[in-house]
Formats: structure tokens, C-alpha cells, sequence
């Protein structure tokens, strides 16, 4: 079996639609994992060298640009919405938040909700030399939740199936577009279903099954989990998970051992496993966890993950099993050690993660136990994603710190695009593209007519 059908098989399973290998088509790509089969992407750059191209983005944001095709997507708010009262929590720690490139997003802003109504906007870029090739927009509409300082309603990431695009925000506003950006349905599940009120604002994004668009809703008044018909928006089935529990992370679907395929939520009470076909509860793993995050990856039948916080623990469980499985699935637990924020990824029998005081560490994949670490400084909140036997690591600000994957750390490139990025990156197609707080930028050698890189 070659990895191209490898990962074309695993993009069927999951998307159900005519994306390619070498798209970039969610959260974490093609699935939902950080990691990609491609080969020959770039390794050094800076803010004017390796750089295709980079173009103004409309908004601010903190959502992952998408790609399918010739189209890069990326979701915005302009406008500064309402700030949380109170102090907010930093990543950085034992210095300057602000001199270490932690701060507002789009700078300092109201703190109540008397600031401007916010605009979402959904832009589409041309891969070839960045221009934008349709924007929609639409406005928010109450109920406005008050968010954290680094991110706003347009934290969660959209999702497509090479026909349509689906954007979510996070007052619960969430529209289907197709790919020359005409709306086809539109759903309000702030107001239809319960407001979406948490902590520090919804960050979970949306993802494809099949049919269905799966969506996270863990808020105070309300928690459910909620399959819709992609096509029409309809309902098709809603699992209730009661009140009181929060999760910022975005769900994974992975294969189950006998056939079918699981849900993997990680929540403030456990994390927890639904039928993505019926939405029926199959098992539970975990206790409570005040600031759930980071999301589940998968590879060879196992999930890993961080729970999110500070000094996260992480685990390793199987799926296919059925109520509390803490004895029968559990592969290994560490109890400390994982990021507050970004999730881990898996490459070449390793895990690796960015934590909160600059520490990039590896570990076994079969034991959870520390391989090696290496402080490099920075702050991470965006997820490193891997390919081709490299790990990228995109700090707050700016800097990219590409990695080595084996038993040893090895710093190959630190590269400065001088400007704050918050979000993860994405890899398709032999470039690399990088959301910063002013501009979408493509690393890489231009695309040609022919849709190659480096093909003029």
C-alpha cells in the first residue's frame, strides 16, 4: 500500500468529498492530525525570501486557513466585539508578556460589550499570486459573547469538501457557501439552540464526516454535540451532554476497530467517544480538565492527547470500547508535561509539542516517556503540523522553528516572518501557508498555470 493511497483512503473516510492528497481541507489538514505525505516543502525563509506571495487579509482572526484546489480560504471579524472583564490568562511566564510577543489580538480593545458590532467575513485566495478572488460577509448577530483578548468570534476554522465551504463563528452563526463564495443555507444555533456562552469564547471548529458536519457546542447553559446535513443544514441527529461543561477543542473522527467511526471530544468533565453515524455515547476516559484545548490525533489505531492547561496531561487510549475504559484502553498516561493551548502531533513514532515557557519536547509514542527537549524560547499557540520527516513549530511571534523528526533535537531553521502569527499553518501542495495578524503568506516557490510549484 503506498502512502499517496494511504492518504487518499484516510481523506475518504473523513471528508466524503473530492478533495485531493494535497489539500489542506480543515483544522489540521487532510486528517485532522497536522501531518501530511507530502515531500519537498519549504525549509528557510524569511519575510522577503522564499515567499510566493502574501496578501492583506480583511479582519483579524485566529482561524487556520484552509485550501482546497486552487482556492486558499481564511475566515476574519472586522470590528473589535466585545473583552471579557477581568485579567486573562497568558501563556508566558517568568517575564514580559508583551516582550515576549504575548498581547491583544489586533491590539488593545473595548472591554465591554458596547464596542462596534463585529462583521464575519470568509475570504477566497487565488494559490497562484494571492489575490482575492470573491469575499463574503456577514454580520454578527446577537447573542454577543464576550471573548478572550487573544482571539475573537472568528477563532474557529472553516471546513470544506472540495464543493462547499462551511464557516462557524462564535456567536453560533454558521453559513455553507459554495466554492465562488454564493451562500446556500445558513444556520444561528445561538439563538435556535442555547446562547454560546464560555469562559473565554467558542474556539472549537467544525468538521466533515461523510454526510454530516459535526459541531462541538460545550457551553455553561448547554452542551451537545450536533450532526448536521452538510447539504442542507438539517438536522440529523443531536447528542445532549448536559450543563455546565466547556470545551474549546475541536472533535476528531477516527476508524473504529470493528467497522464504522468514533467521535473524540475532549471536554472540561472527560473525554468522551460518540458514534459519528448516530451520535450514540460509547465510552469515556479521564477526569475533569478546567481548560480543555488541545485536540486528539490519530495513527495506527490509537489517539493521542493533550487535555490542555498548564503542564497538560496526556494519554494515549484505543478506541472500540465501550463506558469507562481508564482500565481496558488506556495504552499510557503522563500526568504532566503537555501544552496549555496547542495540540501534539505524531511523527516517526514520536509526539511533539510546543509548552507554555518555550520548551519543545518529544516523546515515545508507545510510552509517553520525555525523548528529549529543547528550550528555544517564544510562545506557542498554534499546533505544529509534520511532513516529510520535519516538524514545524510557528511561535507567537512570527518565527518558525523547523525540526528534525528523530531521537535527538535538531533545530534545522528558525525563520522570522517579523510579524505576529496566533494560528496553526497549513501545507499543501509544496508551500506553506501562514495566517498572521495582517496578512495571509505563502512560503514556497510560486504555483504556475499548471497548478506545480515551480512551474511557470
Amino acid at each position: 500500500m503506498t502512502r499517496t493511497w494511504t492518504i487518499g483512503l484516510a481523506l475518504a473516510f473523513a471528508i466524503g468529498g473530492p478533495v485531493t492528497a494535497a489539500d489542506w481541507p480543515q483544522w489540521r489538514g487532510p486528517r485532522g492530525s497536522g501531518v501530511t505525505d507530502e515531500r519537498n516543502l519549504p525549509v528557510r525563509w524569511s519575510a522577503t525570501e522564499n515567499v510566493a506571495w502574501k496578501a492583506p487579509i480583511a479582519g483579524h482572526g485566529v482561524s487556520t486557513p484552509i485550501v482546497s484546489g486552487d482556492r486558499i480560504f481564511i475566515t476574519s471579524q472586522i470590528g473589535a466585539g466585545a473583552r471579557r472583564p477581568g485579567n486573562h490568562p497568558r501563556l508566558a511566564q517568568g517575564g514580559d508578556a508583551a516582550a515576549l510577543g504575548e498581547r491583544p489580538l489586533g491590539g488593545s480593545r473595548g472591554a465591554t460589550a458596547e464596542a462596534a458590532r463585529p462583521t464575519f467575513v470568509v475570504e477566497a485566495f487565488h494559490r497562484q499570486d494571492g489575490r482575492r478572488v470573491w469575499e463574503y460577509r456577514l454580520e454578527a448577530a446577537d447573542p454577543m459573547p464576550a471573548v478572550h483578548d487573544k482571539h475573537n468570534m472568528a477563532s474557529p476554522s472553516p471546513v470544506t469538501d472540495g464543493q462547499l465551504v462551511f464557516a462557524w463563528f462564535s456567536t453560533g452563526q454558521l453559513v455553507a457557501l459554495d466554492m465562488n463564495g454564493r451562500p446556500l443555507w445558513q444556520r444561528h444555533l445561538g439563538r435556535e439552540i442555547s446562547p454560546f456562552t464560555i469562559n473565554w469564547g467558542h474556539g472549537s471548529s467544525p468538521v466533515i464526516y461523510q454526510d454530516l458536519l459535526i459541531l462541538l457546542c460545550d457551553h455553561t447553559p448547554a452542551a451537545y454535540l450536533l450532526a448536521l446535513d452538510k447539504k442542507t443544514g438539517k438536522e440529523r441527529w443531536k447528542a445532549d451532554r448536559g450543563r455546565g461543561r466547556s470545551s474549546y477543542s475541536t472533535p476528531l473522527v477516527v476508524p473504529a476497530p470493528g467497522g464504522g467511526a468514533e467521535i473524540i471530544v475532549n471536554s472540561s468533565e472527560r473525554v468522551d467517544a460518540y458514534d459519528a453515524k448516530t451520535g450514540e455515547f460509547l465510552w469515556h476516559v479521564g477526569g475533569t480538565n478546567q481548560f480543555p484545548i488541545p485536540s486528539p490525533v490519530f495513527h495506527d489505531g490509537v489517539v493521542y492527547m493533550n487535555r490542555g492547561y498548564r503542564s497538560s496531561p496526556y494519554l494515549a487510549v484505543r478506541p472500540g470500547g465501550r463506558g469507562d475504559v481508564s482500565g481496558s484502553h488506556v495504552a499510557w498516561q503522563a500526568a504532566t508535561g503537555g501544552p496549555y493551548v496547542s495540540s501534539v502531533v505524531y511523527d516517526s513514532g514520536l509526539l511533539y509539542m510546543a509548552n507554555d515557557v518555550g520548551v519543545l519536547t518529544a516523546a515515545n509514542a508507545k510510552s509517553g516517556e520525555k525523548v528529549w527537549q529543547e528550550r528555544v524560547g517564544g510562545v506557542f499557540s498554534a499546533s505544529p503540523v509534520a511532513a516529510d520527516d520535519k516538524v514545524y513549530f510557528v511561535s507567537e511571534t512570527g518565527e518558525t522553528f523547523v525540526v528534525s523528526s528523530g531521537p535527538k533535537p535538531s533545530v534545522i531553521a528558525r525563520n522570522d516572518l517579523g510579524e505576529r502569527a496566533l494560528a496553526s499553518p497549513a501545507l499543501s501542495n509544496g508551500q506553506i501557508f501562514i495566517r498572521t495578524d495582517e496578512h495571509l503568506f505563502c512560503i514556497g516557490k510560486p504555483v504556475g498555470r499548471s497548478g506545480r510549484t515551480g512551474d511557470q
